[in-house]
């Protein structure tokens, strides 16, 4: 038995509800909420004031995206204008005003120069918190360079949904605190919340909901201390179903698993078989109320490989004219949504001429930039969707992918690493997962690439990992980073 083989069963163990580290926006719900918890509000300040970054702002460290630092800057220094006491937070809130203003000076190229596009609701999001800011002072000519388009792009996502209030059924709930102090007439507000006491398991949406909606309501208070760990909320708990499908799909590519790791993989593919609904597929955890193309795809594609083929019925119902969708009310399609898609209904034995395989390729054909990668709305780096779309293809559509085999040899670091901003376990990882299944399909592949990528990433394997995963921030989902990293080693010690 091998030392990755012995971290493998770990992992498995390991997977449940999600890990994730906390996000200063969703913190900042929580420190707003003296007036109804005062823990919950004290411990989630000093976290706020504790992880303010050297600039000023509030966010990931790195890599910077302006999506997040705006909502997250602004965020905090709302929470500090209403709850601070002390001449700390006035000094904070002004380092933050100058971070802030340094951010959207010329801030529609900021904004327009994140690839991946906004993060999750931030155009939803983001003309609440300026108004509320400008309400209590704290910015005063800025809102316009904010928002720029963002009004129209509300309007467009708002007429989605048309005249349906927003409930726990469609996926605006998540970001609920939209709504602000005077929009809830938008809100199914007695279909809102969840099972657990969540709004649609945000941190930062139940707060609002526990804050302006129904205050002190005892489950959403209680869903709150639980995710509140230290002091501050993660982007979204739990996601369950989301970890098991993206840890064993990572696993699943390597075929040399010990006969107890693979016994691991028993219950995981219990869990997941046994929450799958016919016609409707998988959503991101068990209690969530809004299935998804692509845990439903991810869900299909293990549940193949390692157990039983579930409806694909499912599959399909996520099937539009031109592409698939990740959500039925969705405003913007995915590319790794209809990555997974491909993937999926390959192995559910569709042909390369089918109709639908020929509509998704079309759609990636379109989708992709410079012939060479894919960017996604999911995912900051463009290895994550590329390197999907090679281990999808590889054997079967071999012409849409092979540029990208070239982009990703010609883009590795002196080093033997990967990264779009900074080198990355997680990103050296995913090159190493294609480059090794392209290599299985008899193509041609340096070994001194493969071999210097896993050099670099034994080196730096463990955690912390830098958040890459696009939410209402960014976020770090380390037990799935794991899964890939173990998977890319494995992968790459057979070459």
């Amino acid at each position: 038995m091998t030392k990755m083989d012995d971290l493998a069963q770990s992992l498995l163990k390991q997977v449940g509800p999600g890990k994730m580290d906390s996000l200063a926006y969703d913190t900042s719900w929580l420190a707003r909420m003296g007036e109804v918890d005062q823990e919950l509000s004290y411990h989630a300040l000093s976290w706020i004031s504790e992880n303010q970054l050297p600039d000023g702002s509030w966010g990931a460290k790195s890599p910077v995206y302006y999506h997040d630092r705006i909502i997250s800057t602004l965020g905090a220094m709302i929470a500090l204008t209403y709850r601070g006491r002390r001449g700390q937070d006035k000094k904070q809130i002004e380092m933050g005003l100058l971070a802030l203003e340094r951010i959207i000076a010329g801030a529609t190229q900021g904004l327009l120069s994140d690839p991946n596009g906004a993060t999750v609701g931030f155009e939803m999001i983001a003309p609440t918190l300026v108004a509320e800011a400008e309400n209590l002072g704290i910015i005063q000519r800025q809102g316009d360079r904010i928002l720029g388009r963002l009004s129209r792009q509300r309007k467009a996502k708002l007429a989605l949904i048309k005249n349906k209030k927003i409930g726990r059924q469609i996926t605006a709930a998540f970001s609920a605190e939209m709504a602000g102090l005077d929009g809830q007439a938008m809100l199914d507000i007695e279909n809102l919340q969840e099972a657990n006491g969540s709004i649609g398991h945000s941190p930062s949406a139940t707060a609002y909901y526990a804050l302006h909606v129904k205050p002190h309501d005892e489950a959403a208070l209680k869903y709150l201390h639980s995710v509140a760990v230290d002091g501050g909320a993660p982007d979204l708990y739990p996601f369950d179903v989301f970890e098991t499908a993206w840890v064993l799909w990572n696993l699943s590519l390597f075929q040399g698993w010990s006969a107890d790791a693979k016994e691991q993989f028993q219950p995981l593919l219990r869990f997941l078989k046994q929450h799958w609904k016919p016609g409707v597929g998988l959503g991101l955890s068990v209690g969530y109320s809004v299935p998804d193309g692509d845990d439903t795809a991810f869900g299909y594609e293990v549940l193949s490989k390692l157990d039983q083929a579930p409806d694909l019925d499912a599959l399909l119902s996520f099937e539009k004219e031109e592409h698939f969708r990740t959500y039925h009310f969705e405003a913007n399609s995915s590319a790794s949504v209809n990555i997974h898609m491909l993937s999926a209904l390959r192995l559910a034995g569709y042909p390369f001429d089918h109709p639908t395989i020929q509509k998704i390729l079309l759609y990636l054909y379109k989708t992709k930039f410079a012939d060479k990668y894919w960017f996604d709305k999911w995912h900051l780096s463009p290895y994550y969707t590329t390197s999907h779309a090679i281990i999808a293809s590889a054997g079967y559509a071999d012409f849409l992918v092979a540029n990208s085999v070239e982009w990703i040899l010609s883009t590795q670091n002196a080093d033997g690493s990967w990264g779009q901003q900074l080198a990355t376990a997680e990103e050296t990882a995913y090159a190493l997962q294609a480059l090794c299944i392209w290599r299985q399909k008899g193509k041609k592949v340096p070994k001194t690439a493969i071999h210097n990528g896993a050099k670099w990433l034994q080196r730096n394997l463990l955690p912390p990992y830098p958040p890459i995963w696009i939410g209402k921030g960014l976020f770090c989902a380390e037990n799935i980073i794991k899964s890939a990293i173990l998977s890319a080693l494995q992968l790459a010690s057979e070459i």
